[in-house]
């Protein structure tokens, strides 16, 4: 049951003097992202009401109560900074984050590129991180120009993810790379325009990944796998699912000289068109950037189904 709202209205790039604080029964319209009005949203239970036309360069929401309500409406931005990020990060118990009809969050992702990504140059950003969250859904979110990897995942329990909407194709020709998009869970319906890996799965079990439309990246990935703290995938389902323009379709990679193991991953029902690379890659020698050409057993793939990938591939 979520027990209190907070409004994500309209959070634009100026650093001004933080606000006094105006409690309000049952709801928090958060209109800024001072340091000030982020530190009373994490600590208080239910009501804050807050001007608008206030940001920091973060969104730090790591303590909310359980079962609050975000509600991102409006135009969110953030300022500009070379460093690792997230921009946004919650953790947390029976929390629903969802977007209302309209909104968008947009990252403004060209100020950061160019066309190294997370491999060298300016030091860039993660957009949003959703770890520890624990029986919580996210829903309807609608994310522009992220700067470089989009959702990072980790350590949730009972987590879905439903209906976002992820477009970096502006970097297609802005020198943007290495958008990653989703890691480490029922990940329902995303549409996902980027650069790099639609869907990357380090390590963790029981991920459901159906019905997303990918386009202009990598494809849909199990791994990198090795080389990590965690290093098991185990019981992923990749379903029902469209890939474009892209450099792979489907793909199952690990870390050369590296241990840990993948089982029981199905991929079935996945559509793909215009692929450059290859529709279907399963290599025990990735190395970031590109395969080492001698594959090793460290970490061994076992139970794996494809079904009813079909589709066109250029070469």
């Amino acid at each position: 049951m979520f027990s209190s709202t907070v409004l994500l209205s309209g959070l634009v790039a100026s650093v001004l003097a933080a606000p006094a604080l105006e409690p309000r029964a049952g709801s928090c319209t958060f209109t800024d992202a001072s340091p000030d009005a982020a530190t009373a949203i994490k600590n208080k239970a239910g009501a804050l009401l807050m001007p608008p036309v206030l940001t920091v360069l973060s969104l730090d929401l790591t303590k909310l109560n359980d079962g609050t309500h975000v509600i991102f409406q409006g135009k969110t931005t953030f300022g500009y900074a070379e460093w690792e990020g997230p921009l946004i990060s919650f953790t947390g118990n029976n929390l629903l984050i969802e977007g209302a009809a309209g909104h968008s969050i947009d990252c403004e992702g060209k100020r950061w590129w160019d066309g190294k990504g997370s491999n060298g140059g300016k030091k860039k950003p993660k957009f949003f991180s959703a770890h520890s969250l624990k029986n919580s859904n996210i829903k309807n979110l609608n994310v522009l120009n992220t700067p470089v990897q989009a959702f990072s995942i980790n350590s949730v329990t009972n987590l879905g993810v439903y209906g976002v909407h992820m477009d970096n194709s502006l970097g297609d020709s802005l020198g943007g790379t290495q958008h990653r998009c989703f890691r480490r869970w029922l990940l329902y319906r995303p549409v996902v325009k980027n650069q790099d890996d639609c869907l990357a799965i380090n390590s963790g079990t029981n991920i459901t990944f159906t019905g997303g439309n990918c386009s202009g990246g990598h494809g849909l990935s199990i791994g990198s796998v090795g080389g990590r703290s965690d290093n098991t995938v185990k019981t992923v389902r990749i379903l029902n699912s469209s890939i474009s323009n892209s450099d792979n379709g489907v793909r199952i990679k690990t870390v050369s000289g590296a241990t840990g193991s993948v089982s029981d991953v199905k991929y079935d029902t996945i559509t793909l068109s215009n692929i450059a690379k290859y529709g279907i890659v399963i290599e025990q020698d990735y190395e970031n950037g590109s395969p080492t050409g001698t594959p090793t057993a460290g970490v061994p793939i076992t139970d794996v189904t494809i079904n009813k990938v079909t589709g066109t591939v250029k070469s």
